[in-house]
């Protein structure tokens, strides 16, 4: 028999700090270690299809047990 842990599946409300969401609340299952923030960029000229986006990652804040999770701007992040 299959035993699922209901507090990995529990949505969490979860903030983030710094970088270009700061303040951004969002909803996260799992409390996973690592978000991913995409901005559009704006192009003279793309391919068909082609969409060009700024990459930004937010780390969770371990030291955070309680909601809303923390997730802090990785400022090396590419």
């Amino acid at each position: 028999m299959l035993v699922m842990n209901t507090d990995a599946m529990k949505r969490e409300t979860a903030v983030l700090d710094g970088g270009p969401a700061d303040g951004a609340r969002t909803k996260v299952t799992g409390r996973p270690w690592v978000l991913q923030v995409t901005c559009p960029c704006p192009t003279d000229t793309t391919p068909d299809g082609v969409r060009v986006e700024a990459v930004y990652v937010y780390r969770r804040d371990p030291h955070v047990e309680t909601e809303p999770l923390r997730y802090g701007f990785d400022v090396a992040s590419p």
